[in-house]
């Protein structure tokens, strides 16, 4: 399938570039700014992303153009535009003005296909205090701003553009329709849709694992749920499903779930590990250690079900591509550690298939939904793999399970009933490692303090806190200092994401 590279050089903005050119119908992969594969003959053009850094800084991410230049059609955005002038010659130097938030395009060479059919005085969203002040010879200036005479340029006698804007964000009003110019001149088909995605993962499936055995890891989330029914198409019985209570599920999750999945036809068996788990977990305080415990936890608990099961060969996994994105560190550090991304153990005789790795969340709803999948499976909010381990800040105990499973079954509970579930991306509790003083009747109480998380979101990359009436979070509040014994304080998180999370481990 022909596709897209987008070499990631850090910004927090380049997954918004894939899923731009997913909703455009193209195929695309991020990789590392500096692990272009020249010989891939899928590739169709090549977009370099924003940066942390500027093109002058000593840490700057660089990387040798030579195989891409002239070769593939090539769009530089912010960092990636300012590298291209910066490697070619030209200068680019602190600005006199910062250019943050929104501009307006003047000056639009229209006749130039990247920016065809673009109006000037379109809004466009700046993030930059570079900026480029000298021009290489062959490049022309495309678009300007008010403050910046070269917002967008084109190299003459090469299929290479520089945007200093970024097209990829909301607030960047043509900026869908600047990538899809950016995909004319790439020819690109626009033939990736869900149901090609289908046909062809059935097909590879089929072909890769044959008559083999699969054992999937059932979380009762999405991502899962739409890996097991995608590998249930393609082999039927030949996989089973495991679903394991680690302790950690929320409220009365292990039977909702195996109830829930009754009508898919799928083999699933129930396995009870939480004492295993909080074993393990015991004393352990580290967010880091105790992801690396849990799954390690999981892999333990499959590998011995797929000794009982027998010939199976295959470990199957929900994994997403936002899973992989966030674990994998371009800048040297990692934004979390997923529990599934990574591989497995050398011992585990498992390999390892994981249909959705390419996916962004919405096209796995997508996906979901043309496989004829119910909608309350499809829209449930996404739970970590941890599960509650890491909205129980510090060490984990069956207590404090208990206090936030509570907690956490009236928030989501309440949020159905005002019909306010759907507005919400994800939802849920985190139980804090501290406690305050209150006063229920005449005695003075000194209980654990609970958060609420509600954030809304399209993809996960991004999110901001969820506007929801002060009517209802006063309800909550009320209900939960009520009923759940051990809790007298709720608070709210009105943070975004970035810069914090939208788990707080």
């Amino acid at each position: 399938m022909e596709k897209i590279v987008i070499l990631d050089f850090g910004s927090q903005t380049t997954q918004l570039i894939g899923r731009r050119l997913r909703e455009l119908n193209v195929y695309c992969e991020i990789i590392p700014y500096n692990k272009f594969y020249p010989k891939d003959n899928l590739v169709i053009g090549v977009i370099l992303s924003g940066s942390p850094f500027s093109v002058k800084d000593m840490k700057a991410f660089k990387t040798d153009l030579s195989f891409i230049r002239g070769k593939y059609p090539l769009l530089g955005i912010c960092y990636g535009a300012q590298y291209l002038v910066h490697v070619s010659g030209g200068k680019v130097d602190k600005g006199d003005t910062r250019e943050y938030g929104r501009a307006m395009l003047t000056s639009i060479k229209k006749v130039d296909p990247l920016m065809k059919n673009i109006a000037d005085y379109s809004q466009v969203w700046m993030s930059h205090g570079d900026t480029i002040t000298y021009m290489p010879k062959h490049f022309t200036v495309i678009a300007s701003t008010e403050n910046v005479q070269c917002a967008a340029y084109h190299i003459e006698g090469e299929k290479t553009w520089g945007v200093q804007f970024h097209p990829e964000v909301s607030h960047t009003e043509i900026g869908m329709r600047i990538l899809d110019n950016f995909l004319t001149i790439c020819n690109a088909k626009r033939d990736w849709t869900s149901t090609n995605f289908i046909n062809s993962t059935i097909h590879q499936l089929q072909a890769h694992l044959g008559n083999d055995k699969v054992i999937l890891a059932l979380s009762g989330g999405v991502d899962s749920s739409v890996s097991a029914v995608l590998i249930n198409k393609a082999i039927g019985n030949n996989l089973t499903c495991i679903f394991i209570d680690n302790g950690l599920l929320r409220k009365n999750e292990f039977d909702k779930v195996l109830k829930g999945y009754e009508h898919l036809g799928l083999n699933i068996v129930g396995i009870d590990a939480k004492d295993y788990f909080y074993r393990e977990l015991a004393g352990v305080k580290g967010p880091e250690k105790k992801r690396k415990i849990i799954g390690k936890g999981f892999i333990y608990i499959f590998e011995q079900e797929a000794k009982k099961l027998k010939d199976i060969q295959w470990l199957a996994q929900g994994t997403i591509y936002p899973d992989i994105i966030e674990s994998l560190s371009i800048t040297g550090t990692t934004i979390k550690s997923h529990h599934n991304v990574g591989g497995l153990p050398e011992k585990m005789n498992l390999k390892l298939v994981e249909p959705l790795r390419l996916l962004f969340k919405d096209e796995v709803r997508y996906v979901g939904r043309e496989l004829g999948m119910e909608e309350h499976l499809i829209m449930r909010h996404p739970f970590p793999g941890p599960g509650l381990g890491i909205r129980i800040l510090g060490e984990i105990t069956p207590e404090k399970v208990r206090i936030l499973q509570e907690a956490d079954n009236i928030f989501v509970s309440r949020l159905y009933e005002w019909n306010l579930y759907s507005y919400v991306w994800q939802a849920g509790v985190v139980l804090l490692p501290i406690k305050s003083v209150g006063v229920m009747g005449d005695e003075r109480t000194y209980e654990n303090a609970v958060v609420l998380r509600a954030v809304t979101s399209t993809d996960a990359m991004t999110a901001d806190w969820a506007r929801l009436p002060y009517d209802f979070l006063a309800k909550i509040s009320n209900e939960i200092i009520n009923k759940v014994k051990g809790v007298n304080r709720v608070v709210y998180d009105i943070s975004s994401k970035p810069p914090s999370t939208i788990e707080w481990e």
